[in-house]
Order: C-alpha cells, then sequence, then structure tokens
C-alpha cells in the first residue's frame, strides 16, 4: 500500500508501486481533470504539484508520492470557488478545447504561489514546457498576468 495526500485527502493505493502516478489518480481516485497527453512528460497535460513542486504524472511513480501532498487541478478550487488562475481563464475563455488547460492552471498557479509578481515574460517561460495545439499561448499568458491582480479568487 502507497499512503499520500491528494487535494487534502488522505489515500491509500494499492497495486504496483511503479504504476504512473496520472493512472492512479485517474483510474484509481477518479480524478479525471489530469490529462494524458504524451505519456513521456514532454507536453504538460499530466501536471500536477507533488510538494509544491510541478512534476509530470506520466513520468511520476506512484512510490514518489508516500507520504507527500498531491495537488491536482481539482484541488486547487476551495470550496466550489475557482482558484484565481482557473477564474482567470474562464473570465477570459482563454481555453480553447481545454485539454492542455489542467496542467497549464497547475504550472500557473505554483508559478504565482512562487513570484505572485512575475511578468509576461515570465510567464511565458514557466509554461514552455506546456503544449497548446489550439495556440491559446497569448491568451493563457494574459490570463495568468490577471489572475495576479486576484490573489483571493474574489
Amino acid at each position: 500500500m502507497t499512503g499520500f495526500e491528494v487535494n487534502g485527502a488522505h489515500v491509500e493505493v494499492g497495486g504496483d508501486p511503479d504504476t504512473p502516478l496520472l493512472t492512479v489518480l485517474r483510474d484509481d481516485l477518479g480524478l479525471v481533470g489530469t490529462r494524458f497527453g504524451c505519456g513521456q512528460g514532454l507536453c504538460g497535460a499530466c501536471h500536477v504539484s507533488l510538494d509544491g513542486a510541478v512534476v509530470p504524472s506520466c513520468r511520476t511513480p506512484v512510490w514518489q508520492a508516500e507520504g507527500r501532498s498531491v495537488t491536482t487541478v481539482e484541488g486547487l478550487s476551495a470550496d466550489g470557488t475557482p482558484h484565481p488562475v482557473q477564474r482567470a481563464i474562464l473570465d477570459r475563455q482563454a481555453a480553447q478545447c481545454g485539454f492542455c488547460i489542467s496542467g497549464i492552471v497547475v504550472r500557473a498557479a505554483a508559478l504565482l504561489d512562487a513570484e505572485p509578481d512575475a511578468d509576461a515574460a515570465r510567464v511565458a517561460e514557466a509554461l514552455d514546457g506546456n503544449l497548446c495545439r489550439c495556440g491559446a499561448h497569448r491568451r493563457i499568458v494574459d490570463a495568468v498576468l490577471a489572475a495576479r491582480q486576484d490573489p483571493v479568487g474574489g
């Protein structure tokens, strides 16, 4: 059994400890906001926060989560209130198809936690590893910049 925290709740999962964290999140825990993209940790669709560090969950074996805290895109909202990055992306219609957006939101939220005054160049740099085939990067960067102004999600 592997025990860890997901979005504030303790979970215990069985099975092969080398199973990708992504598989456990989606198939065992029903947290389908985290997406399977390339399966190689290169596209960013599967990004989650592991003790505050953004990692590709498709390449992270579940044993690495043992005793640690995982935050998925679902865990960023609080009591039904979207995280400021989620709200800004919705308000500005920054997502096209939505496939990549969960990983982008996780990465952007982590960036703003660490660097609340990140400028456009820094946001673009941080999101460089998140692929968006729809070409919405400019709108996404603008939304993340707008989220800096809304730290409480109001």
